[in-house]
C-alpha cells in the first residue's frame, strides 16, 4: 500500500464512522482544492450510493468567480444539496460589520455557527491539514465544540488506533478532520492520481494583481487597491483560496498538475504561511478563531 492508499483508506474510514455515529453530518465545501478532495474521498466512501450528507458554504460576498462557478458546477454534476451562509446578509441585518481592513473572513464565525444551530447539524466536515499552521497541528480528527461552537484542549480526546469518539451533549457538535495528516504536497500528488479537477486559479495564469503586505492581492469590490497602490498584470497562481481580501496569489509558471507538484515539493513555506494575510493579524489569529467557533 502506498502513501497516497494509506491516507485515502483513513479517509475513507472516516467518513463512514461518521455516517455511522452521528445523524446530520454536513461537509464545509469551498470550491477550493482540500474541500474538492474532501468531496471526492466522500463520494469514494460510499459509492455507487449518494453521498449522506449535504454541503456548506460561508460565503463572505468577496469570493473569486472562477471558485464559485467551480462549487455550483460541483453540486449540480454530483446532484447534492447545498447550504450557504452569506455574510452580507448578517452584515446587511445589522449582526456584523465590516472591519476598516475590508476583510471579512474573520467574519464567517456567526454565519457558520448559526447554520450549524438552524440546521442541527452534529457533525461539520472541515479540509483542515495538520502541516498548515500551528493551531491546527495540534487538532484531533474529531473536534469537540461546545454549545458556542468553542474550542476547549482540556475537552478533546485521544484518538488511539484510530477509534474516534464522536459523543456529545444536545447543542454540541463535533468537527471533523479526515485531511488531518495529509500534507499540501500529499493533497496535490492525489489530485494528479485521481484526475480531480480544480478551478484554473490554481495554476499559472495572467491576472491583475496589486502589492500589500508582501503579497500580491486581486483587485475588487472589497477595497483594493487603495491610494498608492498600483496594479500590474503578472503570471501568478494561487496555492490556498479563500476571500480575495486575504489570499495572495505567487509568481508561478507552473501550469500543469506535475508543475505544481515539482514547485511544492522545493517550498519551504506552507500556502497558508506564505499567502494567507488573516492568519498574519496576530500571533494567534487562527488559535482565537478556533476558541470563537470558526476553525
Amino acid at each position: 500500500m502506498s502513501h497516497l492508499d494509506a491516507l485515502e483508506s483513513e479517509a475513507v474510514h472516516i467518513f463512514r464512522e461518521v455516517a455511522g455515529e452521528f445523524e446530520r453530518p454536513v461537509i464545509l465545501f469551498s470550491g477550493g482544492k482540500d474541500s474538492i478532495v474532501m468531496l471526492h474521498l466522500a463520494l469514494k466512501a460510499f459509492a455507487p450510493a449518494a453521498v449522506p450528507f449535504s454541503l456548506l458554504h460561508v460565503d463572505t460576498g468577496h469570493n473569486f468567480p472562477e471558485v464559485l462557478d467551480f462549487r455550483d458546477r460541483t453540486v449540480a454534476e454530483h446532484g447534492l444539496r447545498l447550504h450557504v451562509a452569506s455574510v452580507q446578509e448578517f452584515i446587511d441585518a445589522g449582526k456584523l460589520r465590516e472591519r476598516p481592513d475590508g476583510t471579512r473572513n474573520p467574519l464567517q464565525t456567526v454565519p457558520l455557527l448559526d447554520s450549524i444551530e438552524r440546521n442541527r447539524f452534529d457533525a461539520v466536515f472541515g479540509g483542515g491539514r495538520r502541516d498548515e499552521e500551528k493551531a491546527r497541528a495540534k487538532e484531533r480528527v474529531f473536534s469537540l465544540r461546545d454549545e458556542f461552537g468553542g474550542w476547549n484542549p482540556r475537552r478533546q480526546r485521544p484518538e488511539l488506533w484510530q477509534l474516534y469518539n464522536g459523543r456529545h451533549s444536545p447543542g454540541e457538535h463535533v468537527r471533523v478532520f479526515p485531511l488531518s495528516n495529509w500534507t499540501e504536497l500529499d493533497v496535490w500528488q492525489y489530485i494528479a492520481r485521481e484526475k480531480i479537477e480544480l478551478p484554473a486559479i490554481y495554476y499559472a495564469h495572467e491576472r491583475e494583481v496589486f502589492a500589500r503586505n508582501g503579497m500580491w492581492l486581486a483587485p475588487g469590490e472589497w477595497g483594493g487597491p487603495k491610494d498608492g497602490e498600483r496594479t500590474e498584470t503578472r503570471r501568478v497562481r494561487y496555492r490556498t483560496v479563500g476571500d480575495m481580501s486575504c489570499t495572495g496569489a505567487v509568481d508561478s509558471g507552473a501550469d500543469t498538475i506535475e508543475a505544481v507538484i515539482t514547485e511544492i515539493a522545493a517550498s519551504r513555506l506552507t500556502e497558508r504561511g506564505a499567502t494567507r494575510a488573516d492568519d498574519k493579524l496576530s500571533e494567534a489569529a487562527m488559535e482565537d478563531r478556533k476558541r470563537e467557533g470558526y476553525f
